[in-house]
This record gives C-alpha cells, structure tokens and sequence, in this order.
C-alpha cells in the first residue's frame, strides 16, 4: 500500500476510537457517578498539562519547574471573566475589586481562549531573559518565576481577592468540554511537532550547537515552544478552575508541577502518546491511592490512616519506573496503525557475512 493509501487507512482507523470516545461521553453523565466524572475529566485536563510541559520539556529539551504558575494565570483570568459583577461584589472583603474588573464578563470560551492567550504573554515576556539560560539553572528560573506569580497573585488583592482566593466559579467544565480541548490541542501539537518545525525543535534539542551552525535561530525556536507550552498550561489551569469552582494560590505550588513531570516521565520524554497514557495512569493511581490514607482493617489488625501515604507509594512507584525503564512507557515513540498493519513492501534487513541478519 502505498504513502497515500496507508494515511487515508490511517484517517479512517482514527475514526473508531473517536467514535467510541463521543459514545462514552454521551453514555457517562448519565450512568456514573460524580466523582468518577470528576476524575475521568482530570485525565483529560492533565493531558492537556502533560502535552504542554512535554513540548516544552521533551521535545524541546528546555527543563522547566514554572508550569504551576502558568496554571494559576489561566485559573485566574479565567474565573475573573465569567464571575458576575454580584459574586465579585460579595467575595472582595478585604479590600474593594478593581473597578475596571467589576463588570468585566465574557461567555466561557472567550475566557478560555484569553486565559490561554494571558499565560502564553506571560510565558512569553519570561522566555526572553530566561531562555538564554540553559540546565538546571533554566529550571531554577522557572521555578522562581512560578513562585514571584504566586506570591503576586496573594498579594494584589484588587485583582485576585489575595489568599482567600475565588469561590463560587461556574462550573462550565464538563466532559464535552474538557476533551473537546483535549482533541484540539492533541491534533495541534501531532501536526505541529509531524511538521517541519518539529524537526528543527527536534535538532534544536538534540544539538543546539549544530542547529545555530545550519542557520536556525534557536532561541526564537525555544521562545516559541515555550511559550505554545504556556498557552496549553494556561488552557489546562482555567478548566481545572471551573471544574474544581474553587481557586487559591495554595493550588498552584510546585508539587503541582511535579505531578504534571510525574506525566510525563512516566509517559516518556518527547512522546506525545506517552503523554496520553501518562495522564491516564497518573490520575488515576493518584485517586485510587487514596485508600491508604483512611484506617484500614484486615481481620484483627488495624492500621490506622497516614496522610500524604498515597504520594509516597507514588513516588516509590515513580523511581521504579525510573530505574528500569528511564525512557518511560513510550520512550520517543508514537502510536502507529502501522503495528497492527505492517506495510507489506516493508523492507528487510540483509543478512550479513556470517548469515545472520543485521
């Protein structure tokens, strides 16, 4: 089969596990409860989160610790737009709201759309001095960048009701919602990175040295990665926002961008499957460990409960994947109908002096 015959064979095989995602959305409010819908809806936003770190991280070879703080502008300038001018009015004790905020109120999706656009501007003006910066020291910068944003956010009060945070935010995140994103932001960053500038990403990452010798500008390459990567954590922070109807700076610390890295590591560096499946088994281990936390008793023993359990079984798992398998679950790789329908022209390894194939 040819180049063209296997990716419209692609096209169409794509189409069935679409089609049984719409089914499952369709049949799910209905037939399960609302924290499994909750959590179900937290796998699609962490892939967002984990796609947006990981095109910053993996595939762009930038080690980043300020996602949280990406999370935290879309969270806000989300929730400030579509609260009404009497929520605002009640919430703000400490010190009156900003007038110009006041009446500032769009639909949902406008607000989405800014908040993503609001963190990549962010992520933008904190890229040019940043980026010039390299290892660990790149990642020290970020991480004290996330924290001057969170510490603005408790501290201007007009803007963000400081530490007590918003209440009472509409709760427009649903499933059809937060997946539609997810498909979009899939499809934007699979086409982006199948492209060409996901090859010069790519030898940006691999050999910056070389790359500046070919003629590529690599830092406006790496500027523009990392700031796409801000406009998904910031797309990531305002559903999460409207999902959970309640935001505070507490939210938005740095085990916040451990978790997302805990995505994807495990999923793999510069794997964009990976970080699907990575979503996928991070949220729900995160949830499911929960049971450790609470008393539990076997027959005559009791064990009494121990918070923050859950993450230390977490973590032992997290080194385990680590030491013996480093690359994550899909390494570099993506998923291809081509493992279930290998080209029948594919070509063989010759076999060498001794007979025995290369």
């Amino acid at each position: 089969m040819n180049g063209t015959g296997t990716r419209a064979r692609s096209g169409l095989l794509n189409l069935l596990p679409l089609a049984a995602l719409v089914c499952f959305l369709w049949w799910a409010p209905a037939n399960l409860d609302g924290y499994k819908l909750r959590v179900i809806n937290l796998i699609a936003i962490n892939a967002i989160l984990g796609l947006s770190l990981n095109l910053i991280y993996g595939m762009a070879g930038m080690f980043s610790l300020g996602h949280a703080g990406f999370m935290a502008i879309g969270a806000y300038v989300s929730a400030l737009l579509i609260l009404t001018p009497e929520q605002k009015v009640t919430m703000w004790i400490l010190e009156p709201i900003a007038p110009w905020l006041l009446n500032l109120h769009t639909p949902f999706i406008v607000s989405l759309v800014l908040a993503g656009l609001a963190a990549a501007f962010v992520g933008w003006l904190i890229a040019l001095p940043v980026l010039r910066l390299g290892g660990d020291y790149l990642g020290i910068a970020t991480l004290g960048f996330a924290e001057i944003i969170r510490i603005l956010i408790v501290n201007l009060t007009p803007l963000t009701n400081g530490s007590l945070g918003l209440k009472g935010i509409p709760a427009h995140t649903d499933l059809w919602m937060s997946y539609g994103c997810f498909l979009v932001i899939l499809v934007f960053v699979a086409r982006l990175m199948g492209g060409n500038f996901g090859n010069v990403l790519r030898a940006v990452r691999d050999d910056e040295v070389a790359a500046r010798t070919m003629g590529i500008d690599t830092f406006r390459v790496r500027t523009l990665a990392f700031t796409l990567g801000c406009f998904g954590a910031g797309i990531g922070g305002a559903l999460m926002g409207n999902l959970i109807t309640t935001i505070d700076p507490k939210m938005f610390m740095i085990t916040q961008t451990y978790n997302l890295l805990m995505i994807v590591v495990v999923g793999g560096l510069g794997s964009i499957t990976g970080s699907v499946i990575g979503s996928v088994l991070v949220t729900t281990m995160l949830e499911w460990l929960r049971f450790v936390e609470n008393p539990i008793t076997l027959g005559s023993l009791h064990i009494p409960g121990i918070p923050g359990m859950r993450m230390v079984l977490f973590s032992v798992l997290l080194i385990a994947i680590i030491i013996f398998r480093r690359e994550g679950i899909m390494g570099t790789r993506e998923f291809s109908w081509n493992w279930f329908f290998p080209p029948k022209n594919a070509p063989r390894a010759l076999p060498d002096e001794g007979g025995r194939g290369r």
